[in-house]
């Protein structure tokens, strides 16, 4: 018997969509990085970009627990001394809430080239309204797979 390796020309990719209202940062990331990375095929090849594509809506709406918004920070440098700057999650969630959710998806990416195009699948909204309507994407329930 022969370990089946998927090829990047027969990946067949759906497109999901998934409301991320009253859904915890954490468990809303891990099953979209599963779904990017293709572990919920039976066809997943680590080497190969086998995932679908997803938006997520409704940003702007995630639940973050316990002191997540006040303790949590992100922080970035500008490569300059004293250019460090740090935001905590909760502004983040209020100013930008679709970087929040992309920089936690993107944290449970592999760290290559492979990696950074399984993140290009990704559309995050923060309001109720996506521009992908011509792929006609599947409503994906994530709360039984959490």
């Amino acid at each position: 018997m022969r370990t089946y390796m998927a090829k990047p020309a027969e990946v067949e990719r759906k497109w999901y969509v998934v409301d991320a209202t009253d859904i915890s940062l954490g468990r809303l990331s891990t099953v979209v990085a599963s779904i990017l990375r293709g572990k919920n095929k039976p066809t997943y090849t680590p080497h190969v970009d086998t995932g679908d594509y997803v938006i997520v809506v409704n940003a702007e709406k995630i639940k973050l627990t316990g002191k997540k918004a006040t303790d949590k920070l992100y922080a970035r440098h500008s490569g300059y001394p004293g250019g460090l700057t740090q935001v905590s999650a909760g502004d983040m969630r209020r100013d930008k809430p679709e970087r929040l959710i992309e920089t936690s998806i993107k944290g449970m990416l592999p760290k290559n080239s492979l990696g950074r195009k399984m993140a290009k699948k990704l559309h995050v909204y923060a309001g109720p309204d996506h521009k992908q309507i011509a792929q006609q994407p599947e409503e994906l329930d994530i709360t039984d797979l959490i």
